[in-house]
């Protein structure tokens, strides 16, 4: 029977853990904007790891240049990486654009682009029931 939590998870959560803490900490760019560590997946022997980031505020170039310089930097991560973590050998990090969040916030806007006409027409009857009201009550 398999591990429900297996040794790939596990170093992937770690590492997530870590990598959040050395871009906060230890890299001090000012090229970087906030960088956020939605997931970490590592390849079944641990030698590859595509890290998926999200960088808020900033234009689609904006979000190229942070993934690019992280590639860039990757060795300089990789190298802390390896002080924090008890392995024999640290993953090759890629840096990855993680788009489900910009994805998700689009959705919940076309939604309430939706839900607004919606409500419009949803109180339209309430106030035409409500002036028939007032006036039943005028009438007697």
């Amino acid at each position: 029977m398999a591990k429900e939590f297996g040794r790939n998870a596990r170093v992937s959560s770690q590492m997530q853990k870590e990598l959040s803490l050395i871009l906060l900490r230890d890299i001090d760019d000012s090229r970087l904007g906030f960088v956020t560590i939605n997931e970490v997946v590592v390849t079944k022997d641990l030698a590859v790891a595509k890290v998926y980031v999200t960088v808020l505020n900033v234009d689609e170039q904006g979000k190229r240049a942070n993934v690019k310089l992280l590639n860039e930097m990757s060795p300089v991560i990789r190298h802390q990486l390896a002080k924090r973590m008890r392995l024999r050998h640290i993953s090759e990090l890629r840096f990855h654009y993680d788009d489900s969040f910009d994805t998700g916030m689009r959705v919940a806007e076309l939604l309430s682009d939706v839900i607004k006409p919606i409500g419009d027409v949803k109180d339209k009857p309430e106030d035409d029931a409500q002036d028939k009201h007032d006036s039943d009550i005028s009438d007697t």
